[in-house]
């Protein structure tokens, strides 16, 4: 009894504070003793000294605890530990609770997080059980906690109940507990998203030194009774470090590189993945520019062009260019031959909206940047940030070669969705990045 107690200690999730940006608490949770709010003190300090809100160490030690944190959608989930425990253990189950308030409130923010601060706190008692995970899955939290619609929350407010169910969830006590039973549709739909971002490194001379793709495959499966699916791919060896979601068969992806399972009800993640290899890494765009000052002057001259370069034909749009300006650049008198730009003479940060590329006529950016007088002569080679998306088009090359269902008689209406995004690309010439 007392190693099982000893593991419990070791193990122990002992509290969470949920911080705005402006360093705000403004909701905390514990489940096995109180700790001081004064805790997060080094987390503050640990985000000052960050030169990004992103940059924020995921863990912080100090003297009696280790602070273990994620950001997402403008928030920090800030987690205590007392002891030593695996931090993607935490990590992990602090992103299933940010999909968790997003899944059930339409959106992961102080506002909609204040609104349903009951159903949170619910949801945070189910979802860890002493300090360890309990309930996780979507399927099982809506079967235990029902999620808020406005007739519900009249309801309750006039009679005092709560979002609580009276019964266990079917599936907590299946060897599928991720599944409800009895599911029903009138349309049956099974719908699959591949996303990919790129993150690469390239030189002055336009060379990739680095390349990878970070890919999802996100699913919205709405089938009646109890399904059993397949997913092959046209190329599925081309895929590295595959993370699963706990539905899928790992022997049968060992064996054949094919996904079987038995879903989930509704939207969940299937797998990430990642690709490495840099002949498999197509570049799909290319940045030409020319920032140039003089020494004794106070202005200086600015020119970028960006066009397609491996596209697969498909259409590049939602691009947007930021360049971060060295801190003498007083204005900038530019003229876009596409779209429109910013330039915040505070922050430094010129922003150009360029929407799509089109072959025939290349966006380009041009003109002149004022300096302060007096001032040396800044760096030539400020980082750019480019963000763009490309519809139909997953730039690994992975395809789905179909899908199939067994266990149910009907025939599903299905599709598949792919979608490339701009990752992380950094290098001295230029940046892009999400």
């Amino acid at each position: 009894m007392e190693e099982v107690t000893a593991a419990t200690q070791r193990k122990m999730i002992h509290s969470l504070f949920l911080i705005n940006c402006s360093g705000d608490i403004f909701l905390e949770k514990h489940w096995k003793s109180v700790v001081s709010q004064s805790v997060c003190d080094y987390f503050f300090e640990a985000q000052e000294k960050a030169a990004d809100v992103e940059n924020v160490p995921p863990v912080i030690s100090t003297p009696h605890h280790y602070l273990i944190s994620i950001y997402r959608d403008k928030l920090f989930f800030v987690s205590v530990i007392q002891t030593e425990v695996p931090p993607l253990f935490v990590i992990e189950f602090l992103h299933r609770v940010a999909d968790t308030f997003q899944d059930y409130f339409g959106e992961c923010s102080e506002a909609a997080i204040k609104d349903n601060v009951v159903i949170v706190y619910e949801l945070l008692e189910e979802m860890l059980d002493n300090g360890f995970p309990l309930a996780t899955e979507s399927n099982i939290l809506k079967e235990l906690i029902k999620p808020p619609t406005i007739l519900r929350s009249v309801v309750n407010s006039i009679t005092g109940s709560s979002n609580v169910g009276d019964t266990l969830p079917t599936g907590q006590l299946s060897n599928i507990p991720w599944r409800r039973a009895g599911v029903k549709y009138t349309n049956n739909e099974a719908y699959f998203d591949v996303v990919e971002e790129i993150d690469a490194i390239i030189d002055k001379s336009g060379s990739t030194v680095f390349a990878e793709i970070q890919g999802v495959i996100d699913a919205c499966i709405k089938l009646s009774g109890m399904p059993d699916l397949s997913l092959s791919f046209m190329n599925p060896r081309l895929l590295d470090d595959v993370s699963f979601h706990p539905c899928i068969r790992f022997k049968r992806w060992e064996s054949e590189r094919v996904l079987s399972f038995i879903p989930p009800d509704g939207n969940f993640r299937l797998i990430s993945y990642r690709v490495s290899s840099q002949n498999l890494v197509a570049i799909p765009v290319y940045v030409k520019h020319s920032i140039s000052f003089k020494e004794n002057s106070s202005c200086g001259r600015f020119d970028i062009t960006i066009g397609p370069k491996q596209n697969m034909g498909k259409t590049i749009e939602g691009i947007t260019v930021t360049v971060h300006m060295p801190k003498v650049v007083l204005n900038m008198n530019l003229t876009p031959t596409q779209g429109s730009y910013t330039f915040d003479p505070v922050t430094k940060v010129l922003t150009w909206d360029v929407g799509k590329i089109t072959p025939q006529k290349l966006p380009s950016l041009k003109g002149l940047v004022n300096l302060q007088s007096g001032a040396p002569k800044p760096e030539e080679n400020p980082s750019l940030n480019i963000q763009f998306k490309i519809q139909q088009l997953a730039i690994s090359g992975l395809k789905v070669n179909r899908l199939d269902m067994y266990g149910e008689k009907y025939k599903p209406f299905k599709g598949v969705k792919y979608v490339t995004k701009a990752g992380k690309f950094q290098d001295n010439q230029y940046q892009l990045g999400s």
